[in-house]
């Protein structure tokens, strides 16, 4: 395990031994579990049919950017609004139309950059834009984090809070006294930990995993109904346009990836390549009956504490989540992680999302006694972390994300390098 220039342990193309490989890839695979089951229980899907979407979608997007690219593709939470109005309405075909409708968005933007270069990108993202663009990314999960990590059901209890804190610190001792296989899998000890202390504390329900069955098909659904195919034009112009919001996380997604890795993904393999594996991810999980995929912050997360960017590792957790979609007892029994695991675990991740966007800052030395600076950072940063956002009707939304990215970019872009008080 010879430590890259980059700090990796593992880096992009790096193959873990067989035992250490399988314990790193579930690590991720019960990181991003909870958030990815979260959102078609939220919306009305089935769960093992999100799960096995993520992990064919990862591994899809995997062999489009050619296995050059360390991203999770999980449920999008950004579409939750109107895939269940949809669902509650007209029923999943439309959903399906809608979802595919997100995917055809991306890869027509990918076609386009086909053409156009990615040069721009270096214009419209300099470190002063980028690092609070990344710290939002992370701090803006805070409030969802501290939601898990204290009340269950609306309500808060205590002992969500215990357990939330002492699986916290239980991860961090993880991370700073463990040296060895055990060190690498901090997060995934971290959940375990938790989890046993939340069966002590009565937060477990643990009936899901005797009432499932060892082996349970998922239940896939298409975008063509009982009655015959029927198109939905509703459900396309209500979630296509939504594409915007997750086409600027995915921008912030990779940034921060490069960061971390020292790869300049938007390089290679390109934007164009990330932006169509992303699509296509979609496009499948409309196809057979799952939400819309998009990548992950926790497994972002997770590779900035790990020190693990290999692909072979994201692979094995795309892998087991196809393999766990048809195995009902494991998928119940990740299934029972309670919000307060999840949660504990959740501030670090988060939190370590927001500190590589302050290393970028202090990298690039980015001077905020400047006023330009300071104009871009200051309403980036409010308005990304209290979620200042746009709706539009009762289906569209963009979230504080999307919307303090696309200010920043515009900021940058109109304001004077320097400000008239300072001349």
């Amino acid at each position: 395990m010879a430590t890259k220039q980059n700090n990796a342990i593992y880096d992009l193309h790096d193959k873990p031994p067989f035992f250490t490989w399988l314990g790193l890839s579930l690590q991720h695979l019960f990181s991003m579990f909870g958030a990815t089951v979260l959102v078609p229980l939220l919306v009305g899907l089935n769960p093992g049919v999100a799960l096995f979407t993520s992990g064919v979608g990862t591994l899809l997007h995997l062999l489009i950017t050619r296995g050059k690219v360390p991203a999770y593709m999980g449920s999008s939470f950004a579409f939750i609004i109107p895939m269940a109005s949809l669902m509650k309405t007209i029923g999943y075909p439309a959903v399906a139309q809608g979802i595919i409708s997100v995917g055809l968005v991306y890869l027509i933007v990918a076609f386009v950059i086909t053409f156009t270069g990615t040069a721009w990108i270096d214009a419209i993202f300099p470190a002063e834009v980028v690092g609070p663009i990344i710290m939002v990314i992370g701090l803006s999960l805070a409030s969802s984090a501290a939601s898990s990590a204290t009340t269950v059901n609306g309500k808060y209890d205590w002992k969500i809070f215990v357990v939330a804190l002492i699986t916290l610190l239980a991860t961090i001792a993880f991370n700073m006294f463990l040296r060895g296989f055990l060190g690498l899998l901090p997060i995934l000890l971290g959940i375990i930990f938790g989890y046993i202390v939340a069966l002590l504390f009565g937060l477990v329900d643990l009936s899901p995993i005797s009432a499932a069955h060892w082996f349970q098909l998922p239940d896939y659904e298409t975008f063509i109904g009982k009655d015959g195919f029927k198109f939905y034009p509703a459900a396309i112009l209500s979630m296509a346009p939504l594409a915007l919001v997750t086409l600027s996380e995915h921008l912030g997604h990779l940034m921060v990836l490069s960061k971390i890795t020292g790869h300049d993904f938007f390089a290679n393999p390109g934007l164009k390549r990330t932006l169509t594996g992303d699509g296509a991810a979609s496009v499948v999980a409309g196809l057979v009956g799952g939400p819309a995929v998009t990548s992950y912050g926790e497994n972002i997360g997770v590779m900035q504490l790990s020190r693990v960017y290999s692909v072979w590792v994201i692979g094995g957790a795309a892998f087991f989540a196809v393999i766990f979609s048809f195995i009902g007892k494991l998928s119940a029994l990740i299934s029972t992680i309670p919000g307060a695991v999840t949660g504990g675990v959740g501030f670090m991740l988060y939190g370590v999302i927001a500190a590589a966007g302050l290393q970028v800052i202090v990298d690039n030395k980015v001077d905020y006694s400047q006023k330009r600076n300071l104009m871009i950072a200051a309403p980036i940063l409010v308005v990304g972390i209290g979620d200042f956002h746009l709706q539009l009707g009762a289906q569209v939304n963009f979230s504080g994300v999307a919307i303090a990215t696309l200010l920043g970019i515009v900021l940058n872009l109109v304001l004077p390098k320097i400000a008239a008080s300072e001349k």
